[in-house]
């Protein structure tokens, strides 16, 4: 799972891009100690950054030119600074990308794929994912198990999408809801529980048994 850092002092902010991110399958970081940036960046490798420009005690340009004295991290500025010779600073100085809020979030997530995608070329992260036996590939919305394989409908995908980049965790029915709302798919609590008996079969179908495991009054777990 890719590690998303967001330095922003936006407390909001913070966790509404962060939750975007969470549903859309990445890992995130969200840093409290603006004095000691980069060495955060350091201890936990993050594969991109969101860093705004006017921060307490220091200034985006700032920490960007010491992320880039050791690192090639991919860095999306989003900032309320908007003129032309903010944007040509960003990215003389080594950022990627150079974004200004108030944004449209579907624009930031698809920048933010697409930069990863460029970024790290030989990385599946966000096109296959594999767990206990089971492959997702998310390109061809398909499931396979030794050499056997079953199609997955677009709800069926995002669910066992979202089940598997939470792999280890109960995610309540509620959750799962809300991800799909998120992703423009609406479904009700008697749809989420056919899709679920759905996915169970086909996991089945391809060999494998009990993967998907019901926490009684909590959720679901793989």
């Amino acid at each position: 799972m890719f590690k998303i850092m967001i330095i922003d002092d936006n407390e909001q902010l913070q966790n509404e891009i962060g939750n975007l991110l969470r549903i859309n399958g990445y890992e995130v970081l969200k840093p409290k100690d603006f004095d000691k940036i980069p060495q955060t960046v350091k201890e936990n490798n993050p594969e991109l950054i969101l860093l705004d420009i006017n921060l307490p005690s220091c200034d985006g340009f700032k920490i960007c030119t010491e992320i880039r004295s050791f690192s090639k991290v991919p860095i999306i500025f989003i900032t309320s600074r908007n003129t032309n010779v903010d944007e040509l600073m960003a990215i003389t100085l080594g950022g990627d990308d150079f974004i200004t809020k108030p944004y449209n979030t579907q624009i930031l997530l698809a920048r933010i794929n697409a930069l990863i995608k460029r970024a790290y070329p030989n990385n599946s992260n966000l096109d296959v994912i594999e767990y206990n036996g089971l492959r997702l590939n998310v390109l061809s919305s398909t499931i396979e198990h030794e050499g056997n394989s079953e199609e997955l409908t677009k709800n069926e995908l995002k669910i066992l999408y979202y089940l598997l980049i939470n792999k280890g965790k109960i995610v309540s029915r509620a959750e799962i809801m809300e991800y799909l709302w998120d992703s423009a798919m609406f479904v009700n609590d008697n749809t989420l529980t056919v899709n679920i008996t759905r996915i169970r079969n086909k996991v089945e179908e391809i060999g494998l048994k009990e993967f998907i495991k019901t926490k009684r009054g909590q959720g679901y777990i793989v």
